[in-house]
Formats: structure tokens, C-alpha cells, sequence
């Protein structure tokens, strides 16, 4: 009787263990894509670079793409 409850106490123990390593894994990358900047702030940006027209509306967009404006 004694051994069948080492037993199950030495089983319970490494369940036990086991749980909590899978419990400190990373979290799986996300599938959602990265979020950019928002056109909010693209355009606040644009706004300080006094750009206008064809020069304003490419800024935004690469802005708004994650792309370096410079």
C-alpha cells in the first residue's frame, strides 16, 4: 500500500511540474499584422512639415505604411 501511494504522490508531483513549465512558455506569435502609425498622427506629421498637395498625400501613405519619411 505504501508504494502505490509513493507512486501516486511521484506521479501527482511531476504532473504537478509539468503543468506549470508548459504554463511559463512564451505566448505564440500573433497572426494580427503590426500596427502603423495612425493617419492622425501621419497627418499632425505632415502638418509640421508644412507639405501640401502630391508631397503631403505620399508622406501620409508611406507614413501610414510603416516606411521611413525621412
Amino acid at each position: 500500500m505504501t508504494k502505490i501511494t509513493t507512486a501516486l504522490a511521484a506521479v501527482a508531483i511531476l504532473g504537478c511540474s509539468a503543468a506549470f513549465a508548459a504554463a511559463d512558455q512564451p505566448a505564440a506569435p500573433s497572426a494580427t499584422p503590426v500596427k502603423h502609425m495612425s493617419l492622425k498622427a501621419c497627418n499632425k506629421q505632415a502638418d509640421t512639415k508644412k507639405l501640401t498637395g502630391k508631397e503631403r498625400s505620399q508622406f501620409v501613405k508611406d507614413c501610414r505604411a510603416g516606411k521611413s519619411t525621412g
